[in-house]
C-alpha cells in the first residue's frame, strides 16, 4: 500500500516535473535573444564590422525562427515531442557553442543559425508539453505558468547583458544560456515519457516536404519585406518583385495544404469559430502590444536620455507583471473562461497604448514605469487564456503543429507590430527632412527633431490603440468552443 500512494504521488506531480523540465530551456532559449541584442555593438567592435553587418547575427536568427517554426512543428507530430525537444535542445547548445569559439563574424552568424534552428524546435513544442502533460482542469494554469518562464527569460537579458559582457566578454553570453540547456537536456532525457506527455503521434507519418519548401520562401520573404520597411521606395522594382512572389508563393501553400491529406497545419481549423476568433485576437494582440518592446527603450534612452541600466530595469517591471498576471489569469480562466480574461487583457492594452501616446521628453520616469506595468499586466492577462482556448479547440494529434503555428502569428505580428510603429515615426521625420540618429534626439538644440519625433511617436501609439481595439473586438467574438 505504501508504494502505491508513492505512485499516485509521483504521478499527480509529473506535469509540474515535466514543467520545470521544459521551462530550463525555454527561459535560456528566450534569454538569448535579449542578451545577444545588447552584445552587437561589442561584437563590430571585435570583428572590426560595421553595426548593419553585424546585425545579421539578429536578423538571420528571427529569419530562421519566422521561416521553419511551421515546417519544423509538424515533425514533432510525426517522430514524437519527447524526442523533438532534445533534439532542439542539442541543436541551441551546439550552435552556442560554434558562437562561443568563432573567429569571424561568418562562423558567428552560422552558430547563430545552427542555434535558431535548435530555438525554434523548442518553442514550436513546448506548449503541445504542456497542454498534453497538464489535466483538463489545469491547462490554462500550466499555459500561464510557462508564459511567466518567457516573461521572466525575456526581462532578465537587459539586466545580465551588461554586467556579463563588461566582467568577462561578449563570448560568455553563450555559455550563459547553453549551461541551463544542458542541464535541460539531462533532465529531459530522464523525465520525460513520452506517452504520459499525451503524445498521439499521426497514424500516416508521411511529411509534406513540398508544402515545407514553399512556407519557408514565403515567410522568409515576407519577414524580409515587412521588416525593413524604408530598405527600399514602393516604385523600386526590386521591392515590388519580393511583393509578387511572396503573394505567389503564399496562393502556391494555400493551394498546396487544401489539397493533400497530411498538410503542416490543416486550414479546417479555421472553420472552428473559437479557433478562427482566437488566432486573430493572437495576431491583433501581438500586433498591438509589439511597438512597446521595440520603442519604449528606444523613448527613455534616446528621448529621455536615461541609460542602459535605468531602461533595462523599467522593461524588467514590466515583463515581470506580465508574468504575475499570467499567472492567476491562466489558472483562473480554466474555472471561468478564457473570454473574460482575453478581453480584460486587451483593454489594459488599450489603456496602456493610449497612455503611451502621450509621452513627452519632460514625462517622468516613474510615470513610465507605471505604464509599463500596465501593459505588462494586460498582456499577461491575454496570452495564457488566448493559447488555451486555441489549443482547446484542435485534436490532441495536432497540438504540435498548432502550438508552432501559434508561434509564428506570434513572431510575425511582433515583426509587423514593430516594422509599422518604426515606419511611421521615420517616415514622419523624413518627411520634415530630419534625418539624424536617434542618440542624437535628446541632446539636439533644435525643437523641431524632438517635437517630430514626439508627434511620430504619438501617432504610432494611436494606430497601435486601434489595432488593440480590433483585438478586443476579436476576443469578444470568441465563443465557447461547444457552439462550434
Amino acid at each position: 500500500m505504501p508504494n502505491k500512494n508513492k505512485k499516485n504521488i509521483s504521478n499527480d506531480n509529473y506535469h509540474w516535473v515535466v514543467f520545470f523540465t521544459v521551462a530550463i530551456a525555454l527561459f535560456a532559449m528566450v534569454l538569448d535573444f535579449s542578451i545577444v541584442i545588447l552584445a552587437l555593438p561589442t561584437i563590430a567592435d571585435q570583428f572590426k564590422v560595421s553595426l548593419k553587418a553585424v546585425s545579421w547575427v539578429i536578423i538571420s536568427s528571427s529569419l530562421i525562427t519566422s521561416a521553419f517554426m511551421l515546417p519544423l512543428g509538424a515533425v514533432s507530430d510525426i517522430i514524437g515531442r519527447k524526442k523533438f525537444h532534445i533534439s532542439g535542445m542539442i541543436f541551441f547548445v551546439l550552435g552556442a557553442i560554434l558562437c562561443y569559439t568563432s573567429t569571424s563574424l561568418e562562423y558567428l552568424i552560422f552558430g547563430r543559425i545552427i542555434m535558431a534552428i535548435g530555438s525554434t524546435m523548442g518553442q514550436s513544442v513546448v506548449f503541445a508539453i504542456i497542454v498534453g502533460v497538464f489535466p483538463k482542469d489545469q491547462k490554462g494554469k500550466g499555459l500561464g505558468m510557462i508564459t511567466t518562464a518567457v516573461s521572466i527569460g525575456a526581462a532578465s537579458g537587459p539586466l545580465f547583458a551588461g554586467p556579463i559582457i563588461n566582467i568577462f566578454g561578449w563570448r560568455e553570453i553563450f555559455l550563459v544560456t547553453a549551461v541551463p540547456t544542458f542541464i535541460g537536456i539531462i533532465f529531459a532525457a530522464k523525465i520525460l515519457d513520452e506517452k504520459k506527455l499525451g503524445s498521439i503521434l499521426r497514424e500516416n507519418k508521411s511529411y509534406d516536404f513540398i508544402g515545407s519548401f514553399i512556407s519557408i520562401v514565403f515567410l522568409s520573404l515576407l519577414i524580409i519585406v515587412i521588416s525593413n520597411p524604408f530598405s527600399y521606395s514602393i516604385t523600386n522594382i526590386e521591392f515590388i518583385t519580393m511583393i509578387f512572389f511572396t503573394l505567389v508563393f503564399f496562393g502556391f501553400y494555400i493551394f498546396w495544404e487544401l489539397r493533400i491529406d497530411n498538410p503542416m497545419i490543416d486550414l479546417g481549423l479555421f472553420k472552428s469559430t473559437t479557433f478562427r476568433w482566437s488566432t486573430l485576437t493572437r495576431f491583433l494582440g501581438f500586433v498591438a502590444s509589439a511597438p512597446a518592446f521595440l520603442l519604449v527603450p528606444i523613448f527613455v534612452q534616446s528621448f529621455m536620455g536615461y541609460d542602459e541600466t535605468v531602461t533595462g530595469i523599467l522593461v524588467f517591471f514590466g515583463a515581470f507583471f506580465m508574468g504575475f498576471s499570467s499567472q492567476f489569469s491562466g489558472r483562473l480562466s480554466d474555472k471561468y473562461g478564457f473570454r473574460k480574461f482575453t478581453s480584460l487583457g486587451m483593454i489594459f492594452i488599450i489603456i496602456s497604448n493610449l497612455s503611451f501616446s502621450f509621452f513627452s521628453q519632460d514625462t517622468s520616469v516613474f510615470i513610465v514605469l507605471i505604464v509599463l506595468i500596465i501593459n505588462g499586466f494586460g498582456m499577461g492577462l491575454w496570452m495564457a487564456p488566448n493559447m488555451s482556448a486555441t489549443l482547446a479547440s484542435v485534436l490532441p494529434s495536432q497540438y504540435g503543429s498548432t502550438s508552432a503555428f501559434l508561434n509564428l502569428v506570434r513572431n510575425t505580428a511582433t515583426v509587423i507590430g514593430q516594422a509599422i510603429s518604426t515606419a511611421i515615426i521615420t517616415g514622419i521625420m523624413l518627411s520634415n527632412n530630419i534625418d539624424v540618429q536617434l542618440s542624437e534626439i535628446s541632446d539636439s538644440i533644435n525643437p523641431d527633431i524632438s517635437s517630430t519625433f514626439n508627434y511620430g511617436w504619438d501617432l504610432s501609439f494611436k494606430f497601435s490603440v486601434c489595432v488593440a481595439i480590433l483585438a478586443l473586438f476579436a476576443s469578444y467574438k470568441t465563443r465557447e468552443i461547444k457552439n462550434d
